[in-house]
């Protein structure tokens, strides 16, 4: 990225090169020296620095005070900055993209597409928050009035494989409902939030939108932990976000946590197989296979097994690794090598135990990049079947009994997302409903989008994003009664 580019995103750096630490109140957070790199390359992106715990109370003071004002503004005009953010992240699509696609090894078509996501959180939250109205009931003895009023300040803890869209989730609904909001990206992809904060400055009030770079395990308890944070919306991994619901209910501070996932994809025996494989690739393979909706655990019906395997292994022959800002690439880098190292002891792991593997895609000579494995009948107890993969690992199995699918997938501990390929309309609702997941998809691959609630059960966490749902997360209710 150029200083010109930069600039065009509302971002300026200092002698030394660094965007800083964070922003808070408008304002670049003094700091630098800490290198976010290309995913692909390995080449500097851009240079920031590491906020310490003293600056979490700066930031949520500075969204305290924005708050004070902001939650008396007209829901209107809160609507018109929302509809404003939408159309100034659409206007750097470009640039945006781009910047997500160094940092986090995404496709750039998929990059651009998720500032335009983005862009649609604002749109969508803009309109849900002039539909909140107060409530009014009567009795013969009282009168009531229930009206809607913001939590307060809020924290919004993301990580680094969607690093504008999840922010953009949480941030949205949160000013929607007139609260105030401090940022924590993930450290490996600090510089979509940064940008993103620098393009909500342009349209809020000073110090309603802030952000901190740093390290999570310092920064986060720290947010958390604050006397002025009413929520706290997390994503991350399940482990980590039992450790943040603990800490808010402690202080009883109101959680939303979007956590770890395991999507089944069900391929039954009527499913039109070409669509069913083409929904796979998507579910499986967007962002690199870096997605909490990834699917995971990949059942087909014994009878159609053969076909769909074929034809799922023609797709995965012709795939290209590499360059994500090449069209032909259809596979990206992982975010880091660790993650190379982690899926082949996976795939060694489900070698050794039996299964058969086989992998597709020649590797670029530099990079975190990782073949496409499709790794046939793994053992249950191995990590290729019974953890979340999180890459581009396909893990399949063929099945006879469908009670017996949903008998194992309702027993697994997470719940967020599933993939139902099926023919027959009532059958394909009936299997959806009967798994006991958040977020279903049938015959597609990609079920989310912001007017719809997203959320999970069990390990897969707590409260819901997008949708009326995800509004109602960021306001707290007030009832008035008076006496006839």
């Amino acid at each position: 990225m150029s200083f010109v580019q930069w600039s065009e995103l509302g971002l300026e750096t200092t002698d030394g090169g660094s965007l800083g630490a964070g922003r808070i109140g408008g304002t670049a957070l003094p700091g630098g020296g800490r290198h976010v790199c290309d995913a692909a390359t390995g080449d500097t992106v851009g240079v920031v620095g590491w906020a310490e715990e003293d600056a979490v109370d700066v930031a949520v003071q500075a969204a305290r005070t924005a708050m004070l004002d902001w939650s008396a503004t007209d829901v209107r005009e809160r609507a018109s900055a929302l509809r404003s953010i939408a159309a100034e992240l659409r206007t750097l699509a470009e640039p945006l993209g781009s910047l997500i696609c160094a940092e986090s090894g995404k496709r750039l078509e998929e990059a651009v597409a998720e500032v335009g996501f983005s862009a649609r959180y604002f749109d969508w939250f803009a309109d849900a928050c002039t539909r909140v109205d107060d409530g009014y009931y009567e009795t013969p003895q009282r009168r009531f009035l229930i009206g809607q009023r913001p939590a307060g300040v809020a924290v919004a803890v993301s990580p680094w494989n969607f690093p504008l869209s999840i922010p953009a989730r949480k941030i949205a609904p949160a000013i929607a409902a007139g609260c105030a909001v401090v940022q924590k990206p993930s450290e490996l992809t600090p510089l979509s939030s940064l940008a993103l904060t620098a393009v909500c400055e342009r349209v809020l009030p000073v110090g309603l939108v802030n952000v901190l770079v740093g390290d999570g395990a310092v920064l986060t308890p720290a947010l958390v932990d604050h006397s002025d944070v009413r929520v706290v919306s997390f994503t991350g991994s399940t482990q980590v976000g039992r450790s943040v619901a603990e800490r808010a209910g402690r202080a009883l501070t109101r959680s939303v946590l979007e956590l770890g996932g395991r999507a089944p994809f069900i391929v039954c025996d009527d499913a039109d197989v070409p669509e069913a494989v083409e929904a796979l690739m998507v579910a499986k393979l967007r962002n690199n296979g870096a997605s909490c909706l990834a699917a995971n655990n990949v059942f087909v019906h014994a009878d159609v097994y053969d076909e769909v395997l074929d034809r799922l292994r023609e797709k995965l022959e012709t795939i290209v690794i590499g360059d994500p800002r090449d069209p032909q690439t259809g596979l990206g880098p992982l975010i880091q090598q660790r993650e190379v190292g982690r899926l082949e002891q996976v795939v060694a792991e489900a070698r050794d135990s039996g299964a058969k593997v086989t992998t597709f895609g020649s590797l670029p000579d530099t990079g975190s990049y990782a073949p496409v494995a499709l790794v046939e009948d793994p053992a249950v107890e191995s990590a290729a079947w019974a953890t979340e993969l999180f890459g581009p690992v396909l893990s399949v199995r063929r099945f006879t009994d469908e009670a017996a699918v949903v008998e194992e997938v309702n027993g697994w501990s997470t719940g967020l997302g599933g993939y139902v390929a099926c023919a027959d309309p009532e059958r394909q609702i009936n299997l959806a409903q009967r798994l006991d997941i958040g977020v279903m998809a049938v015959n597609n691959g990609a079920p989310n989008t912001p007017e719809v609630p997203f959320g999970g059960r069990g390990d897969s966490g707590l409260g819901r994003e997008g949708g009326m749902s995800g509004l109602r997360e960021f306001i707290a209710e007030q009832t008035v009664s008076i006496a006839r």
